[in-house]
């Protein structure tokens, strides 16, 4: 008797908590998919938060407009770079408040956005910035400002770029699992934190290269803003000297240290406001909500595919992932609809898969035999990312973007002390010829099956190595010079050939226009963004997990993700830059 009370009322509890999830639900639909018109009102200040973090398209987000006002969608990189062009010529907007600490974009995306924020002020009109705790990256887009405060009690980071990373050799030892590991090009370190404890030389040399192009092109930078050289800048950093607000003002990184309602009340002297008269503060949500960015017009188009994330085989909706069959399908509609007259590729990838790379290296080839085809670099373009790149018509990068990287590694795994000695698992089968079970953890590879997964990974890197020297028609030598997988700055890549000009989307936009010769067009994207209910779906059940661990493991997340790469990587030729140096 004790049972079936239980179970009826737990069976009771059950319905009314799902009745209870169906009604939360079905409001959050409605005002997912309910949109009012908003309206922005005469003397806006554009408000931008340099901690917004930015994919390349927009990201909708149905459950922003339940718990958050105006928050429904994302606006992308470019989505942004044009609002904010918008807003120069908008009579409603007086400025920008850029409210300025962390930055979590990369230092391409870092360079749109403060090329764009220069161009805002041209336009007459005012960019103040305000931050408490300033990181250096934060810092960079701030020098866009006409003004730089800082809280008198908070802090501005300039000490420099450091980067660094986990090496997991000694842990796969203690574990007694053994990576085999095969690689092309000498400065190919995707595989070093697994068969190192250290850089190696080649890695310690290319990484302090490109980490000082970094450096000085975020010093050039500020350098030209603030009117300081970069021989002082550097002293700031190697001396320590920005220790205290005060210092800050004093080296002359800020012009001011002012408390938030000080700036709130110079902003409203800025549009003629009284004390007692509230500003109107713009969000960059409620902005994208209110004016609708000109695509243009006619029947010509231009296709701009963005292309984001890791490459992977196959079918694949996940975000930020390039998965080959999808782009397959996205770039033949473009090629065969014959009022696309042009393919803008933005790419911001630090590769994956050299399969899938391939398969969308050979559409978008074809693609180009009918059409023009530009390439844009975002923050990175390397290894699979410059392999979906190279056989473009014209290639555009910022100087800070990483690219190159031409090189490709396989690794596999054998786990069969781990399984014996940890766990007491032992493995034993039959097969029916000698390479049958070629790959399984269960079992170190023999000479000869080493043999064979070399022999693949050397064809791949002669494959990518004959792609890349066909694209930018370069001799074979020379590319095998530049390849190596090693790391190169936008920069650095123009001067060897591997691409024809620094520059931002606009730029590359600009060039595939003038390539079709048009002078009038509609800009088309791609993938296209899902609908609002079908995003709220995936909210509500898919996404879940991934935000639980990055909420419970919060800086560690990153290392979680290294590790699940590496599981990943088992039996896959990848064309892949080593893990993430944007962390700096």
């Amino acid at each position: 008797m004790r049972f079936f009370k239980i179970f009826f009322a737990s069976l009771l509890a059950f319905f009314v908590f799902t009745a209870l999830c169906v009604i939360v639900l079905l409001v959050m639909i409605g005002k997912a998919i309910s949109s009012e018109p908003v309206a922005i009102s005469p003397n806006g200040i554009l408000v931008l938060q340099t901690s917004q973090s930015y994919n390349e398209q927009k990201v909708v987000n149905p459950l922003g407009a339940f718990m958050k006002e105006d928050a429904s969608e994302v606006p992308g990189l470019y989505q942004t770079v044009r609002l904010i062009e918008h807003a120069a010529t908008d009579d409603n907007i007086k400025g920008i408040y850029l409210k300025v600490d962390g930055d979590p974009n990369g230092f391409a995306s870092s360079e749109e956005l403060h090329d764009a924020l220069l161009r805002f002020r041209k336009s007459g009109k005012f960019v103040y910035a305000y931050g408490e705790v300033i990181t250096q990256k934060g810092y960079y887009l701030a020098t866009a400002a006409d003004k730089i405060y800082l809280n008198p009690k908070g802090m501005v980071d300039f000490t420099g770029f450091s980067t660094q990373i986990t090496f997991f050799k000694g842990t796969l030892e203690k574990l007694e699992i053994q990576p085999e590991i095969f690689y092309c090009g000498k400065f190919k370190s995707a595989t070093e934190p697994l068969r190192e404890n250290q850089m190696t030389e080649a890695n310690r040399i290319q990484t302090s290269q490109f980490l000082g192009q970094l450096y000085g092109n975020f010093l050039q930078g500020i350098s030209k803003s603030r009117s300081i050289d970069t021989a002082t800048l550097h002293g700031y950093a190697n001396e320590n000297l920005i220790q205290e607000p005060a210092d800050a003002l004093k080296y002359k990184l800020v012009d001011a240290l002012k408390y938030d309602d000080e700036v709130v009340a110079e902003l409203k002297g800025k549009t003629g406001l009284k004390d007692t008269e509230k500003l109107n503060l713009v969000t960059l949500f409620k902005y994208n909500s209110a004016v609708t960015i000109d695509n243009g017009s006619g029947e010509n188009k231009i296709a701009l595919i963005y292309a984001q994330g890791g490459i992977v085989s196959g079918d694949n909706d996940k975000e930020n992932t390039i998965a080959s069959e999808n782009f397959l399908r996205d770039i033949r509609r473009a090629r065969e609809d014959k009022n696309v007259k042009a393919i803008l590729f933005r790419v911001n990838s630090p590769g994956g898969s050299a399969l899938a790379s391939e398969v969308i290296w050979r559409e978008l080839s074809l693609a180009r035999k009918v059409k023009p085809v530009v390439v844009s670099m975002g923050d990175y373009a390397a290894s699979g990312g410059y392999y979906i790149s190279c056989m473009a018509d014209s290639i555009f990068a910022e100087s800070n973007t990483l690219t190159g990287s031409i090189g490709v590694f396989g690794v596999m795994f054998n786990m069969q002390s781990f399984f014996k000695n940890k766990l007491g698992v032992t493995f034993d089968g039959v097969k029916t010829a000698p390479f049958a079970d070629l790959g399984s953890i269960g079992r170190p590879l023999t000479e000869a099956e080493k043999h064979f997964v070399q022999k693949s990974v050397d064809s791949v890197y002669a494959s990518f190595k004959d792609r890349v020297a066909v694209g930018r028609k370069l001799s074979p030598a020379i590319v095998d010079s530049i390849a190596q997988g090693r790391v190169w700055t936008g920069q650095d890549a123009v001067k060897l050939g591997l691409v024809d000009r620094i520059g931002g989307i606009s730029d590359a936009r600009a060039c595939a226009a003038r390539m079709a010769k048009l002078t009038t067009y509609r800009l088309v994207e791609y993938p296209e963004v899902k609908d609002k209910l079908s995003k709220l779906l995936k909210s509500v059940g898919g996404d879940v997990e991934t935000r639980m661990l990055k909420r419970e493991l919060g800086e560690e997340y990153r290392l979680y993700q290294q590790l699940k790469e590496v599981k990943e990587m088992h039996g896959d030729i990848q064309a892949k830059l080593p893990f993430n140096y944007l962390g700096m």
